[in-house]
């Protein structure tokens, strides 16, 4: 992971100092680490995927791709900034597929056994982002970790790296967040 951490560093000094080939390499390493994170966030909700994880790489890619990509500090930064995408992407994604069922487009489709079973996993993640909004005012840095961890399925030392803290921390945050979520999402 060093090695990665190294030469991640090195392709974005390069892309800033205008080195066209290095920004290629940069693009295709992040490319290659979004759909690693969406695989392992594809796992993580298990069941009938709200967004395929080719359309979720697209989608992350497309909004960090731009001039974003310029604004990354390092490595870690990339895959706490990437956590937040994904969470907004498969957050909004997640809204419109439940605005189209409402009559948001024109044609009225009979719900089957699987769009049922996609409707509850669009409906738990919008649940989940408004819930993830309110212990962001009171516990931030959980907030994070659970977005880490959830939305774009890093590790525990990827989560700890990723938003600078120990590992330690970053397994109480997480602990706190799934607490805090689990007692909401209960009652």
């Amino acid at each position: 992971m060093a090695q990665e951490t190294l030469e991640f560093a090195r392709l974005l000094d390069a892309c800033r100092h205008g080195d066209a080939d290095a920004s290629a390499r940069l693009i295709r390493q992040v490319y290659a680490d979004l759909q690693r994170l969406a695989r392992a966030q594809r796992g993580q909700l298990g069941g009938t995927p709200t967004m395929n994880t080719t359309s979720l790489v697209h989608e992350c890619y497309l909004r960090i791709a731009g001039p974003v990509v310029g604004h990354v500090e390092s490595r870690n930064h990339f895959f706490n900034l990437a956590s937040r995408v994904m969470r907004q992407v498969l957050c909004d994604y997640a809204r419109q597929r439940l605005a189209d069922k409402r009559g948001g487009g024109q044609v009225q489709v009979t719900e089957s056994a699987i769009d049922a079973e996609g409707h509850g996993e669009a409906t738990e993640l919008i649940e989940i982002d408004n819930l993830l909004d309110r212990l962001e005012l009171e516990h931030e840095r959980a907030a994070r970790v659970f977005e880490c961890r959830y939305f774009a399925g890093l590790g525990e030392q990827e989560t700890a790296d990723a938003l600078g803290v120990s590992l330690r921390t970053a397994q109480r945050e997480w602990n706190l967040a799934r607490g805090w979520l689990a007692e909401r999402l209960a009652g």
